[in-house]
């Protein structure tokens, strides 16, 4: 019985390590964005960060307008206006 205890012991060791480690590579080499979005005379500023630009101000951008905009149609037009500042971090 004492062979399968270390034998999990060492799995769960080496999954914590890996997830450690793939966890602190994602945080590498992103791009971070702070985006100021105006919407129903109403302004909001959030940050996002991605693999890429788009998909930092993608996220930065949905960010915003769910704090200052209700619904699908709110949300979408929101989303498609110009925003108000981007901000490159």
């Amino acid at each position: 019985m004492r062979k399968p205890v270390l034998a999990g012991v060492v799995f769960l060791l080496v999954f914590i390590a890996v997830l450690l480690y793939s966890t602190l590579s994602l945080t590498r080499n992103r791009e971070r964005v702070e985006v100021c979005m105006e919407y129903d005379g109403r302004m909001q500023c959030a940050t996002g960060s991605g693999a890429t630009r788009e998909s930092a101000l993608r996220g930065a951008t949905t960010a915003s307008c769910a704090q200052i905009s209700s619904g699908v149609t709110g949300s979408q037009q929101c989303e498609h206006s110009t925003p108000v500042r981007v901000t490159w971090k």
